[in-house]
């Protein structure tokens, strides 16, 4: 397990050209302190939980998804904009020690935008009737419920920013709020349970500090966690553009990192 390691500066962008570029609008971010046990067996060979004031943290984040378009390719119809809602925890790459969000599960209102996450990314999307309505000034309703599950897995809530403040204009390494949110990639398994890594490339998140009342919320049984009875950690953004690079396997892209260079003759 890893424990507070030193953070580097923003992340260059990647080599290479980005797949895919998105949206991402008004953000709630949910966090739950959690004990390292509680991750046990649950992550990729490869991958090692990252930990922050001694506990390791499990959150969900529902937010809309706009703009959302695969380099190459026409706009898909119906991707113009829709809600999404993810489970996530933070682990490291065990070789290289790089920082990045492992997702249990992902709920999107686009079944076009599941097929193509789970084609491209490999990661763990599921179909769901969604809607996010905005009630106020900074304020929403957020309401989600699975389809073809045999038990309901609903999560309904109600939150709202509480505006910029100083402290919050910027995370900061060492910060909470840079440990949960400035992450530069995600790291997935394909069908064989290898491990995959796609990296992302955005501006640093501009947090609020947030208010929210969650109604139901199956999203942490349906993936096999238990929730402590702790109120959660709450954070807002309004808005981020994000930049999706291509999955790759880990051991092929470390292979080709330690090749040696041959000078042409």
């Amino acid at each position: 397990m890893v424990e507070e390691r030193a953070e580097t500066a923003h992340p260059s962008p990647p080599g290479g050209g980005w797949v895919m570029s998105q949206h991402w609008n008004d953000l709630l971010f949910a966090h739950w302190r959690m004990p390292a046990a509680a991750f046990a067996s649950r992550l990729p060979d490869g991958l090692e939980l990252d930990q922050f004031q001694g506990s390791a943290w499990l959150g969900i984040v529902p937010f809309s998804m706009d703009r959302v378009k695969v380099r190459g390719l026409p706009t898909v119809p119906g991707l113009r904009r829709f809600p999404e809602l993810n489970l996530r925890t933070y682990v490291r790459d065990q070789i290289t020690g790089t920082p990045g969000v492992y997702f249990f599960s992902l709920d999107a209102a686009n079944p076009f935008a599941v097929m193509i996450a789970r084609g491209i990314f490999q990661l763990p999307y599921f179909w769901a009737q969604m809607n996010m309505t905005a009630r106020g000034e900074r304020e929403f309703g957020f309401h989600s419920r699975r389809h073809l599950t045999r038990r309901p897995v609903v999560f309904s809530a109600r939150y709202r920013g509480l505006g910029p403040t100083r402290q919050l204009v910027e995370s900061r390494a060492g910060s909470m709020e840079h440990f949960l949110t400035e992450r530069y990639c995600l790291f997935t398994r394909d069908p064989l349970g290898r491990l995959l890594r796609a990296n992302i490339q955005h501006a640093p998140w501009t947090l609020e500090h947030a208010e929210a009342s969650i109604e139901r919320n199956d999203l942490a049984r349906a993936a096999g966690f238990d929730l402590p009875a702790e109120k959660p950690v709450l954070h807002y953004s309004r808005h981020l553009a994000v930049y999706v690079w291509a999955a790759e396997f880990v051991a092929a892209r470390v292979a080709r990192a330690s090749a040696p260079v041959v000078a042409a003759g």
